[in-house]
């Protein structure tokens, strides 16, 4: 169980993130147009994984057009925004934000990716979506950034992420 921060309240994960180093957990998600999108269908990129509560909000909206920005001259790297969203609500948010490098997922049919992933907020008011987070795979399925977000309203560090995409590519 890891602890962050929520407003200045701590709350809970119902665990730890994957380790850097070893084999991501496999997922199974919902993609724009209601399909099933699974992390072996991503195999052979890199992926850097935004994990947010809601695309739907400030904090949220602003990492996303961050790592977009990014990875314009990255190939071979793919940038997955998942949240809670429907994918209808999702995909507005981006049309309306201009943001078109980016594939949203959505964990709206269960939440086996936050739960596999430590990421499920398991007390306070935002209980049962996923803590903000940023992770990278590399094209093999490995684990080589994870970083979980101190304080739910604060940004991820892009740095640090963009350096271990680069390094995996």
């Amino acid at each position: 169980m890891a602890a962050l921060l929520m407003q200045g309240q701590e709350i809970h994960t119902n665990g730890e993130l994957p380790t850097v180093g070893g084999a991501a957990p496999l997922f199974v998600l919902t993609d724009e147009d209601l399909r099933d999108a699974a992390l072996a269908d991503y195999r052979g990129a890199t992926l850097i994984i935004n994990v947010v509560p809601s695309l739907d909000t400030p904090t949220c909206l602003v990492s996303t057009r961050r790592l977009s920005a990014q990875i314009e001259d990255m190939p071979n790297t793919r940038l997955l925004v998942i949240s809670a969203d429907l994918p209808f609500a999702q995909g507005r948010v981006l049309l309306e934000a201009e943001i078109t490098n980016v594939e949203p997922l959505s964990m709206m049919r269960d939440r086996e990716f936050a739960i596999d992933y430590g990421l499920l907020i398991v007390d306070g008011p935002l209980r049962g979506i996923a803590a903000r987070a940023l992770l990278v795979i590399d094209p093999n399925g490995i684990v080589v950034h994870a970083q979980l977000v101190a304080d739910i309203a604060d940004e991820p560090d892009y740095a640090a992420a963009i350096a271990a995409a680069n390094a995996a590519g």
